[in-house]
Parts: C-alpha cells; structure tokens; sequence
C-alpha cells in the first residue's frame, strides 16, 4: 500500500507522519516549502469553544496529540495549554456563550463561566469592561512555524519521501492509482490525499466533485515586547469588538489578528499581504480585549492564502467519484488546532477505510445537486 500527499501544510504534513507510521509507503509533495503557506500564516491558536459541535470529537483528538507531539516528533512545537479565555462584552454574547456551552456538553467539553470580577482578579489587564467570559483551561497555542516542518521531518525519518520546490504539472488517475505528473518527474501511488488547502477544490475538479470555496488572506501581527501579564489565548464571542483575538509568547510580543475583513487571493499566484490600511482599526478593535496594546509598536504583518468552504466547514474523507482519492482541506481558517487529529484520522480512514470519528458533515458530496423529485 502506498500514497501521494499533495500539499506540505500542517494537515499534509501530519497526514504524511501518520501514515508512514501505519506502514504505508508515502510521499509528500510540496510545490513551495513545507509549511510555507496557510499554516505559517497562522495565529496558533488551539481552541475548542465555539466550534461546530459535531466537530468536537475531532477538536478532543488532536488536542490529546498535541499534548504528545513534543515526545512523538521528537522536537517542542511550544504547545502549551496556557487555557483559552473568551471574553464577553454584551448580553447577546453571553446567551450565545451560555447557549454553547450546554450545548457542548454532552460532546466532551466543559467551559467555566467567569463573571466580570473573576476576569479582573484572574486575569489583570485583561478585558476590564467584559461582563463574562467562559474559559477553557486545557486550550492554548502552538508555532506554527515549526509545526509542519516537525511532522514532515518525523515522517521522513519513518521512511516518507518529502518533495519539496515542485511544480505539479498533471494529476490523473491511472490503470493502477494515480500518477502525479510535475517538474521532477511522475510520481504514482494506489492512493492520493488531496491536502492542498486553498487549491483544494480545483484537485477535487479534476475529479467531477464540485467544492464551493474561494480564498482569502487573514490580517495578521505582531508588536514589540511587553511585560509579560497575557497567560491565555484571549478571543471574544458574538463577534464581540471584531471578532479579535490575541496571544503573548514567552519573549513578550503579542501575536494578534481578526479584526478586518480578510482580503481576497487570486490561487494563480497564492500571494497573499496584510494592508497597512487596515491596520489602526484593527488594533482599536483590539484594545478592549488588552488596552497595554495601545502605546504598542507593531513590528511585523503577514498574511497567507487560506480556503474558505461555502459552508465554513471542512471538506474531509474519501472521494464521492474515485476510488483511492482522499481529501482533507477547505479548514476555512479554523484547522491550526485540528491538524495533527486530522492527519491521524485520514491515515486512519486511508489504510483501514474506517474511523470512530463522526465525518459526515464533512464528506465532499454534501455540495452535489439532489435530482429533482
């Protein structure tokens, strides 16, 4: 048994590890570096609270991986389940968290509700005109600039060839499997996973599935060094001030992001930047979460090419047309804390054809036409 990864992302790279774990014959291929596109462009954020609820039983399996990744892969990937704080400005956000969080409940996750006074003496500095938050206090962060070279290094060593810098020219689907036609020659496998995040639905065209997706580029950045008083992740609910969220790393900065209107990418190029433009309003919309923001500098903007599902669901699980093709991709902005889960139920699903995991919102052929009666 054997297969072709396409794409180098976190999920490509988990799914690449945990297959070679399985004993299958795999190679990964990357067009540009491993890890170099969505994943890096991550805020880093490993979060429960919030998610669609059928997507829990996935969300808790990766989050028990990441908890393992520094002995799996052999190197920290700085998970570190600091909690994850959402705070409350408005009553609506509070029956929207409230609502959630009975709701969630019988799926596995437990949220604390704080009340205005618990947030000031818990967390000082920290929204000091929230009414609520709920918190979450096996949630945290990971880098994710070491996340996806780790997985891809750890699958090399179990024997994964990782091709990187490679122009993918053709796929088809052969007599046999799938050859996948590029710059350095053919490449074949019984199996192919389509991993290749924003450029996912145009894998899943050539097929005859149909994936309403487009790609846009998050708003994202970092300040100087502060004194260091941000344990948590801190987000919002109810979309709360923008929808903003921010996090402070062991050296002091504050990596922060939503709070603008993520930009458009054409896949053509998958070059994607932040506008400076937007960025006072992103801050100001920042600064009811942690008002130390405001005498910040900033040091550095990125954003990357992300794809988002009509749906804002992933699109995972075998083809509806092809024998042999996989996908796992369309994390619409939300897969940082899903990967390596993600990774281990499609090897999972790829050599055994099954997984305990509900997948059923997720399957590809959820977007073809019903035939009219």
């Amino acid at each position: 048994m054997d297969a072709i990864v396409l794409g180098g992302g976190l999920i490509g790279a988990a799914s690449a590890f945990f297959l070679a774990r399985r004993g299958v014959r795999t190679t990964l291929i990357e067009r540009n570096r491993v890890g170099s596109g969505a994943t890096v462009a991550s805020f880093g954020n490993i979060r429960r609270s919030g998610r669609y609820l059928p997507q829990l039983p996935l969300a808790h399996r990766s989050l028990a991986l990441w908890d393992q990744l520094a002995t799996m892969l052999g190197r920290d990937v700085e998970f570190r389940a600091t909690g994850h704080l959402r705070l409350i400005f408005s009553h609506e956000g509070l029956r929207a968290m409230r609502s959630f969080a009975e709701d969630a409940r019988p799926w596995g996750l437990e949220l604390e509700e704080l009340t205005a006074k618990d947030v000031r003496a818990r967390f000082p500095g920290i929204g000091p005109e929230a009414i609520a938050a709920s918190f979450s206090p096996k949630d945290g962060s990971g880098n994710p600039r070491l996340i996806a070279p780790a997985f891809a290094d750890a699958a090399r060593k179990l024997g994964a060839d990782i091709v990187e810098n490679i122009e993918v020219e053709a796929v088809r689907k052969s007599e046999y499997g799938f050859q996948v036609e590029t710059s350095k020659g053919v490449y074949a496998a019984s199996m192919l996973l389509n991993a290749t995040g924003a450029w996912g639905a145009r894998i899943a065209g050539l097929f005859g599935e149909t994936v309403p997706m487009v790609a846009k580029g998050p708003q994202m950045g970092v300040t100087e060094p502060l004194p260091h008083r941000v344990l948590p992740v801190v987000g919002v609910w109810a979309h709360d001030h923008g929808g903003g969220y921010l996090r402070q790393v062991e050296r002091g900065n504050i990596v922060f992001g939503g709070g603008a209107e993520r930009t458009d990418v054409s896949l053509d190029t998958g070059y994607a930047k932040a506008d400076p433009a937007r960025l006072p309003s992103q801050l100001r919309s920042l600064l009811p979460l942690f008002p130390a923001l405001r005498n910040a500098a900033v040091i550095r903007t990125w954003s990357g090419c992300e794809g988002y599902v009509e749906d804002g669901l992933p699109v995972m699980g075998p083809s509806s047309t092809t024998a042999g093709l996989f996908h796992a991709f369309g994390f619409s902005g939300h897969g940082f804390q899903l990967g390596p889960g993600v990774g281990d139920v499609m090897a999972e699903i790829m050599e055994k054809g099954r997984t305990d995991i509900p997948m059923e919102d997720f399957r590809v052929e959820r977007f073809q036409k019903l035939p009219r009666p």
